[in-house]
């Protein structure tokens, strides 16, 4: 029997500029400028999200992982993976 998820995630939001994430009480914000990998995903791949530790968000359809800190302050993390 699984267990009560202790660091819950969700995708509270998408639009043409970016997704919204609920991490328990907080809503954050990843505008597709910042985060273009997400642009091309389709809602279900956006909406498997898993939340592993406190500060770590994987899409495992995606092969994405964030640290939330890189997401609640992106200027102090300005590299951007490469989309080829």
């Amino acid at each position: 029997m699984p267990g009560t998820d202790t660091f819950p995630a969700e995708v509270s939001h998408v639009s043409t500029h970016g997704l919204w994430l609920l991490l328990g009480e907080e809503e954050l914000c990843l505008p597709f400028d910042a985060f273009p990998w997400f642009r091309n995903a389709t809602i279900a791949q956006l909406h498997s999200i898993e939340r592993p530790t406190e500060n770590h968000l994987y899409w495992p359809e995606l092969d994405i992982d964030l640290s939330i800190t890189s997401i609640r302050n992106p200027c102090a993390y300005p590299l951007i993976a490469r989309m080829d």
